[in-house]
């Protein structure tokens, strides 16, 4: 592509990005691209559905109510309504809260869906969007998301939380969509979004980390909105001397923004967890279930386990000892010893309550974690040592990731368990229902009126 050419001859990446976006139909979407964008939706809302019963959104909520009085936009699971910017930031929250999140690893580490839809499903209450524009939008706030993050290699060494930075150009490129802003307002879309991108990972572990994704999903919706209404930005804001790829990474390639654009769609690569944690966790999570599952094992008569994984997994998650279920979501030490004992490492493996176990916090103190190059970050090794044996397993790719997926079936039953006790079993069962034939609602705000 090249479209557009700067005045000293070189491309401007982010028109040429922001041209493709506003020329694409739903009819130049793959049935695959579609059918991925709708798993990502039934996994999003599920996941937002169960995080708002956790006692985090009460104080986003309570606090919000102090300073509007609008009632615009469905709160999801939680009987109540705010503004579209207020609800739009509360979603975002609750659907990344507890870390279930889908997870897209295609050169990024980012959770594209809970900035992006919350930004969508707010949106579309004030501007009404039939299933097909919805899903449209999806897809292509989701590639806006995904490429600026490939665009700026080293965004992630940096120090900032992707989900926080690059959710802002996600979700005002799909709200910028949803509402048919032409090229030149996406462009600026993206530039009022990457001035307001934020989100750092210092905060890893507490509440501030999914409040990201709700300001990103807010954010991305005041972006679209006032470039509809003449806001301007830089028209570089991705590749420019100062721009998001050359102060967010210390290594630059804009060009990404446009690489093979229109071949596929990132969505088709997206990931989605069977466990309620960090992503790169799961090899050593799928590595001990299989373990556990070799033979009965006596807790007490365990020496070791020894665990082998890529180095990003420890510089992430090498807390030994979590002070909190939140905090425990980033341990590599309490999942390996959740995932040993109960053999699954879903909510309740990751509350306050199981990070002072006794049985738990004893094992974590066996366990060692070694980092090897060799390893992808979806592969891991482990070993279990007794005074009379060993036994070890090799995970070659973790399930939920792109080589060995969640089947849509896997899905739906995460789903189910997630939304049930929120909704109840029969609205759960109709929005799973709603959310596979989506392209044909004329209103998609509907949907949302079960799962109030």
């Amino acid at each position: 592509m090249g479209m557009h050419i700067k005045e000293d001859g070189s491309p401007s990446y982010t028109e040429d990005f922001s041209a493709h976006i506003f020329k694409t139909k739903f009819e130049d979407l793959s049935p695959e691209t579609v059918h991925a964008a709708k798993r990502g939706v039934l996994d999003w809302i599920g996941c937002a559905l169960i995080g708002g019963q956790h006692s985090t959104p009460d104080i986003l909520i309570d606090t919000l109510k102090e300073n509007s009085t609008d009632h615009q936009s469905i709160v999801l699971g939680r009987n109540t309504s705010l503004s579209y910017l207020d609800a739009a930031m509360v979603n975002g929250q609750m659907g990344h809260l507890l870390d279930f999140d889908d997870t897209h690893m295609g050169g990024v580490v980012l959770h594209a869906s809970s900035p992006t839809l919350a930004a969508l499903f707010s949106e579309s209450q004030r501007q009404p969007s039939c299933g097909k524009n919805f899903l449209l939008a999806y897809v292509c706030g989701f590639e806006a998301g995904v490429r600026v993050g490939q665009s700026s290699p080293a965004h992630h060494a940096g120090g900032w939380h992707l989900t926080g930075t690059l959710g802002h150009f996600s979700s005002a490129v799909a709200v910028a969509k949803l509402l048919g802003l032409n090229a030149g307002q996406i462009t600026h879309a993206m530039g009022i979004a990457g001035t307001q991108a934020s989100g750092m990972q210092q905060n890893r572990g507490t509440m501030c980390k999914s409040f990201h994704a709700g300001k990103a999903a807010a954010n991305g919706i005041l972006s679209a909105r006032l470039a509809m209404r003449g806001f301007d930005s830089s028209l570089e804001i991705i590749e420019g001397k100062r721009g998001f790829c050359r102060i967010y990474s210390s290594t630059s390639a804009p060009e990404r923004m446009t690489s093979e654009l229109g071949a596929s769609w990132e969505i088709t690569r997206n990931g989605f967890k069977p466990y309620a944690c960090g992503v790169v966790l799961h090899p050593a999570i799928d590595a001990l279930i299989a373990l556990r599952q070799l033979k009965s094992w006596d807790l007490e008569s365990i020496e070791s386990i020894e665990v082998k994984v890529n180095p990003l997994v420890v510089s992430i998650t090498g807390t030994q000892n979590p002070s909190s279920g939140l905090h425990s979501k980033f341990s590599i030490y309490h999942s390996i010893a959740v995932a040993f004992i109960d053999g699954k490492a879903g909510i309740e493996q990751y509350s306050d309550h199981k990070v002072l176990d006794p049985q738990v916090e004893n094992l974590r103190q066996k366990i060692s974690v070694t980092v090897d190059e060799s390893l992808q970050r979806d592969q891991a090794y482990a070993c279990i040592k007794t005074k009379v044996e060993s036994k070890e397993v090799f995970i070659e790719h973790a399930n939920g990731t792109v080589d060995h997926p969640m089947s849509d079936q896997d899905l739906i039953q995460k789903f189910l368990a997630n939304a049930s006790p929120v909704i109840g079993p029969e609205n759960a069962q109709q929005t799973q229902k709603k959310i596979w034939s989506i392209e044909q609602e004329q209103d998609v705000s509907k949907l949302l009126l079960l799962c109030k």
